[in-house]
């Protein structure tokens, strides 16, 4: 592939396109909210029978997520390494595609009731996600050279806000006008929608794949192989821990990811049990952080670009830290409606530059770059089990939300502290 190749960028950001639409209607928006209602309506209330194990029904949700983040982690390292191997980057990436995908669809088939179901195919669901985006995220500096990371990186995230926005408006006219669409009421409209998301992520994740090129070595799987992807890490771990200031990086992100992904995550949940909003109101909120989050990537990319991206992320925790304060005290809705622009504002700009900073750490002339990401989103996966078995630990021993959104400003605290202490190449001219 051609560096800084315009028609290769544009077919790359169309994955985040692609599979975007699975993160904000899927993961954030819809189905956490149909979620609540289906089996509040089986079960007559918060408490579900999970496998025999009586639960809360958000602990339980909270735990799913959790536990799909801990089966990628463990098959990342196997994964990346047979990838970097093989030269097979595409193929991983197009088979956590299908199986996403295919995840999606299957949610039409839950109804509340068959919980276990509902919960399998979420976990499968996010497994795809999670997976595809490390094999996707070690493209970026096979396609773009760094003084254009940050900008290439930028407009991936926001192809994939205004992709998700758009058929998230769609879903939203056809659940609020089922009858419209030859639908027996919302219920089925909303299944139908997972229909809809899996085959638009299956279906314009073609794009990517057209131009996006694997590099076959020809070489044989053996058992040898299948460990490699831990040595291969183990290797990684040597090449950034040689530079102080990267491992630092890595650190501080591990720290502010706990926060980032978990609020990111459960702030559906939080809307709807703490501030008592009902599932429009939510979903205009959804709609606030979406569009408010293409901005949001471009500012910080144009913040770094003048003042590098140390300041420009650590701006971005320093939002975030007022964000999980202010969430504790906010009751009003009109309040949280500011709360969730603010927080779109600073969701784009903290991935969109977190990853391109990661990308300009990777030595220059490195093949095996899904080895390189695989240790990236291995730090990100784990953070994520942590930081919502932490909100759903607290959430059980207080009862509130609020003291669990609380508790993430440690982590955003930790962040910032080990970042002020780190020093990050600015971008060339």
């Amino acid at each position: 592939m051609i560096l800084d190749d315009k028609k290769t960028i544009n077919a790359w950001c169309s994955y985040d396109w692609a599979n975007s639409v699975y993160n904000l209607i899927v993961t954030t928006a819809i189905f956490p909210i149909y979620y609540n209602s289906a089996t509040k309506a089986a079960f007559g209330g918060d408490q579900v029978t999970f496998f025999g194990l009586e639960i809360n029904s958000s602990v339980l949700y909270s735990y799913a997520i959790s536990f799909s983040f801990l089966i990628a982690v463990i098959l990342y390292p196997i994964l990346s390494g047979i990838a970097d191997y093989r030269g097979a980057k595409k193929s991983y990436m197009r088979f956590f595609t299908y199986l996403g995908s295919a995840a999606c669809m299957g949610l039409y088939f839950f109804n509340g009731a068959n919980i276990e179901l509902g919960i399998l195919l979420a976990i499968t669901a996010s497994l795809g996600y999670a997976s595809s985006v490390v094999f996707y995220n070690a493209f970026l500096p096979e396609i773009a050279s760094e003084s254009r990371m940050d900008a290439v990186s930028a407009r991936g995230f926001s192809m994939g806000y205004i992709g998700s926005v758009l058929l998230l408006i769609v879903s939203l006219v056809m659940i609020q006008m089922p009858e419209t669409f030859g639908f027996d009421g919302a219920g089925s409209a909303t299944k139908f929608v997972f229909l809809m998301v899996g085959l638009w992520w299956f279906g314009f994740a073609h794009i990517a794949f057209a131009k996006l090129e694997d590099r076959p070595t020809k070489n044989k799987i053996t058992s040898e192989v299948l460990s490699s992807g831990f040595r291969e890490l183990k290797k990684v771990f040597h090449s950034l821990k040689e530079n102080i200031h990267a491992l630092r990086y890595l650190s501080s992100f591990f720290f502010y990811s706990m926060g980032v992904q978990t609020v990111m995550l459960l702030a559906p949940l939080f809307a709807a049990e703490e501030i008592g909003m009902e599932s429009a109101e939510m979903i205009i909120v959804i709609l606030i952080i979406q569009m408010v989050a293409i901005g949001g990537a471009y500012l910080f990319a144009w913040i770094s670009d003048r003042k590098g991206n140390k300041t420009s992320i650590m701006t971005a925790i320093f939002i975030w830290i007022l964000i999980c304060v202010f969430s504790y005290f906010v009751e009003d809705k009109n309040l949280f409606y500011g709360l969730a622009g603010l927080l779109g504002l600073v969701m784009g700009g903290i991935q969109s530059i977190s990853r391109s900073t990661y990308s300009k750490m990777i030595p220059e002339g490195t093949k095996d770059t899904a080895s390189y990401f695989s240790f990236y989103d291995v730090t990100e996966k784990i953070a994520i089990v942590i930081g919502t078995l932490t909100y759903g630990t607290i959430l059980n021993l207080t009862g509130t939300m609020r003291n669990s959104i609380l508790f993430m400003v440690l982590f955003f605290g930790a962040g910032i502290v080990i970042l002020m202490f780190t020093k990050l190449r600015r971008k060339e001219a």
